[in-house]
């Protein structure tokens, strides 16, 4: 049997082909994860769900999170302090950080992207940048854009990309990892110094990226081998 990867899904309208209101995920992602031959199970971020979330994570192999609108700053601490941040859905917010913290505790495997960092680290008791416009001088340097990162040699990213420097990385995000969580290291920085992925010490094989490597994982090896090297993972849990 395949592996099973737990993805939830986000909260969306005008879907065509339903009745009402919808949720969904990214195509992308399941695409690369069906050629790691592995399948996607979405599920919607229903609060009424937030009771099953233990046995849902018992019931898949992995967990995926997607990338999306910015986490409330309520959850690490702080008041919304910049007009830049947007997209908060308390429903999304409230279902991932639940399923994030569970896959923890069972030590399931966890590849975490963009927002998915970010909800990762905040799970585990960590802080953001609310926009990369205070730390940076050009705060638009990682919407939209390529560039290289540097991988630490040996680490659980870099053995499954098969590379310490991927040198085209989709960035999509104006915020970034401040205080890292405990439990977290560091294993990539962009030439900036941004924090582009983390690991977990102590699990198995929990990750998190905050580039894109879904939007390119079609053509670009190193990134389908994120990919590949998650399911290969998810097979052995």
């Amino acid at each position: 049997m395949a592996p099973r990867i737990l993805l939830p899904g986000k909260l969306t309208s005008g879907a065509t082909g339903v009745r009402g209101d919808s949720y969904s995920n990214g195509l992308r992602y399941a695409e690369a994860i069906a050629r790691a031959h592995g399948v996607v199970l979405t599920v919607p971020p229903l609060a009424d769900s937030l009771p099953d979330v233990e046995s849902l994570v018992a019931a898949v192999n992995g967990v995926l999170i997607q990338g999306g609108g910015d986490i409330d700053p309520a959850h690490y601490g702080e008041a919304k302090r910049s007009d830049t941040v947007y997209g908060i859905v308390a429903a999304h917010d409230d279902f991932e950080l639940a399923v994030v913290r569970e896959a923890v505790r069972q030590d399931k495997p966890l590849l975490a992207i963009c927002r998915g960092i970010q909800l990762l680290n905040v799970a585990l008791g960590g802080t953001l940048y609310q926009d990369l416009g205070d730390v940076l001088s050009d705060r638009e340097s990682h919407w939209d854009t390529y560039h290289p990162v540097t991988l630490t040699a040996g680490s659980r990213l870099a053995l499954a990309m098969d590379t310490t420097s991927p040198q085209r990385c989709h960035s999509y995000h104006h915020q970034a990892l401040r205080d890292v969580a405990p439990g977290l290291t560091v294993v990539a920085r962009a030439p900036d110094n941004t924090i582009e992925a983390v690991e977990h010490r102590d699990a198995r094989w929990i990750v998190g990226v905050q580039w894109h490597p879904e939007d390119d994982a079609a053509t670009t090896t190193d990134q389908q081998k994120l990919f590949d090297g998650f399911v290969a993972q998810c097979e052995h849990s």
